[in-house]
């Protein structure tokens, strides 16, 4: 597990546009943590990458955002107000994961239905200064095992 310490709202996104580099079709990221720690701006820094952060909305209501530029489709969940798993097996959810990269907020909901290989990253407010972010990353299965995600908020520094 990596813990990132992310300083800002901006470190939070470029953390993420610096971690979108080595995401590809197929990927999927579960994002939780309370209200307001962080996962939507993270969402944002992905975003960018892909030339897509003018067209990012919360899908709160809508449980699903689609976001597609010429070389990949993102999907942006929400999953706070589904009930429980079926409810996103019901929607065919599932049909998702190969289309293009999935993001999930408050994916924990359904990891039991996850693929194999997966990122979690559980962020958390600091106590110490109410701007800093905690993002705590967990990898699972093969794909991601060799990434190194210190590495890449090095760069930021």
């Amino acid at each position: 597990m990596y813990q990132i310490v992310c300083k800002s709202e901006y470190q939070t996104k470029e953390y993420a546009r610096n971690m979108a580099k080595i995401l590809k079709c197929g990927d999927v990221i579960v994002l939780s943590g309370e209200l307001g720690a962080g996962k939507t701006k993270f969402v944002e820094g992905i975003l960018s990458y892909f030339d897509l952060q003018e067209e990012i909305s919360s899908p709160t209501f809508t449980i699903v955002n689609e976001y597609k530029n010429d070389k990949i489709n993102i999907y942006h969940f929400d999953l706070y107000r589904l009930g429980d798993i079926y409810e996103f097996e019901n929607i065919g959810g599932e049909e998702y994961f190969s289309k293009g990269i999935c993001i999930f907020e408050w994916g924990e909901l359904i990891e039991d239905i996850l693929p194999n290989d997966y990122i979690k990253i559980s962020f958390s407010k600091s106590l110490e200064n109410p701007e800093y972010r905690i993002l705590n990353i967990e990898t699972f299965g093969e794909r991601f095992k060799d990434i190194d995600f210190g590495k890449i908020y090095n760069t930021l520094q």
